[in-house]
C-alpha cells in the first residue's frame, strides 16, 4: 500500500513533463474501472496539452463501457528510437505486462508509469527497472486514484470527466455495496465527482439497463448449473464452449450471477469459470468478507483484491474446477 500525498502527484507531473507523447493502457477485457482510469488520464494530459494514443486489446463484453471502444486502439504506431525515448507508458488498472492482453507492438522498451489498486499487483521492475509506481492495495477503485492525481495536479474535474471517474468507481465498488467501515475517503472523493456533476441515478442505468435478453437466458443456465462445495460455502459455476458460441459474449453480467449466489445462505465464497479455447478458460471469484479469494487466485496465474479476483489460465473445466475447490478447502478451514 502507498498513501497518496503530493509527492506522487509530482511524480507523474514531472513524468509527463519529460516526455512528449504517450500511450495509456489497461488490461484486457476492460471494465468500467479499467476504461475510466485510461480516460481519467488522458484528462489530464488533455489539460497538460499532451498528445496520446489509448490502448486497449480489448474484447469490450459490457455494455456500459461498449460507447468508449472507438477511442481505443489495440496498435502501437510505427516510432523511431528517438520517439521512443520521448514517449511515456501509463498504464493503470494493472501492473503486470502480461495481463495487458495482445497488443500489436512491443510496450517494454516505454519508460513506465504504473496507476493500480490490486492486492495481488505483481513486481513491475521485472519488466523494466525504470518503472515508476503508485500501487494502493487499500482503495476500492483505480478510478479514485486517478481522481486523486487529477485533482492534485488540475483541480476540480469537469462534469464528463467526473461523470466518467464516477462510472469507474462504482463499477468496482458495485455502486458502494462493497465499500467497509473504513470508507469515509473514498466516499467523500463520489461526493466531489457528484458535486462535480456525476448523477448516481444515470451511472447506476448505465451499469444496469440494456442488457441483451440472451444474458438473462444464459443466467438462468448458470444458476441452474450451480453446486454448492465445502458444506454449502463455495458456489461453483461454468460456462462451456457451447454456451458461449449460443448466447454470445456481448453484455455480459457476471455482477448480478455473483450477487444472487452471494445472497444464498451459508455462501461464503462464489466461482464463475468460462472454458474460453479448448485448452484456456478464465474465471471470476467473489467473497463475503473473511474469504480472501486472491490468495486463490494466484494459485492459477490470477490475482485481485481480497473479495473480488480473477484468473486467466490453461486447463480445461473437467480438471480445474476439482483443483481449484481443493485450493478454496484450504482458504475456508
Amino acid at each position: 500500500m502507498a498513501v497518496f500525498s503530493k509527492d506522487y502527484a509530482d511524480m507523474l507531473r514531472a513524468f509527463i513533463e519529460a516526455h512528449e507523447f504517450f500511450y495509456i493502457v489497461g488490461h484486457k477485457e476492460p471494465d468500467g474501472d479499467c476504461v475510466a482510469s485510461c480516460l481519467g488520464i488522458a484528462a489530464i494530459l488533455d489539460h497538460l496539452k499532451k498528445p496520446y494514443k489509448l490502448l486497449s486489446a480489448g474484447p469490450f463484453k459490457r455494455t456500459d463501457i461498449l460507447k468508449f471502444e472507438p477511442l481505443f486502439s489495440n496498435e502501437l504506431d510505427f516510432q523511431t528510437s528517438e520517439e521512443i525515448k520521448n514517449t511515456g507508458l501509463i498504464i493503470v488498472d494493472c501492473s503486470e505486462l502480461h495481463r495487458l492482453g495482445e497488443l500489436d507492438g512491443d510496450i517494454r522498451n516505454y519508460d513506465t508509469f504504473i496507476i493500480d489498486h490490486h492486492k495481488t499487483s505483481g513486481d513491475p521492475a521485472k519488466d523494466n527497472p525504470s518503472t515508476v509506481k503508485f500501487i494502493d492495495s487499500d482503495s476500492p477503485a483505480c478510478s479514485y486514484l486517478v481522481q486523486l492525481f487529477y485533482e492534485t495536479i488540475i483541480g476540480p474535474i469537469p462534469k464528463e470527466t467526473a461523470e466518467t471517474l464516477f462510472l469507474g468507481f462504482c463499477t468496482d465498488t458495485g455502486f458502494f455495496r462493497f465499500l467497509n467501515e473504513n470508507s469515509d475517503p473514498y466516499i467523500e472523493g463520489a461526493a466531489r465527482l457528484v458535486k462535480y456533476g456525476a448523477i448516481p441515478r444515470e451511472t447506476y442505468r448505465t451499469i444496469n439497463s440494456g442488457k441483451p435478453f440472451s444474458t438473462r437466458k444464459l443466467l438462468g443456465i448458470l444458476l441452474e448449473r450451480t453446486e454448492l462445495y465445502l458444506d454449502g460455502k463455495l458456489a461453483l459455476t461454468y460456462e462451456t464452449l457451447n454456451d458461449t458460441k449460443q448466447y454470445g459474449q456481448e453484455g455480459r453480467d457476471s455482477d448480478a450471477l455473483y450477487s444472487a449466489l452471494l445472497s444464498c445462505r451459508g455462501v461464503e465464497a462464489v466461482v464463475f469459470l468460462r472454458q474460453d479455447s479448448i485448452n484456456t478458460c478464465t474465471g471470476g471469484f467473489r467473497s463475503q468478507d473473511k474469504v480472501d479469494v486472491s490468495v486463490v487466485a494466484q494459485k492459477f496465474n490470477g490475482g485481485g483484491h481480497k473479495n473480488a479476483s480473477g484468473l486467466s489460465t490453461e486447463g480445461r473445466l473437467e480438471t480445474l474446477i476439482p483443483a481449484i475447490v481443493k485450493e478454496f478447502a484450504r482458504v475456508m478451514n
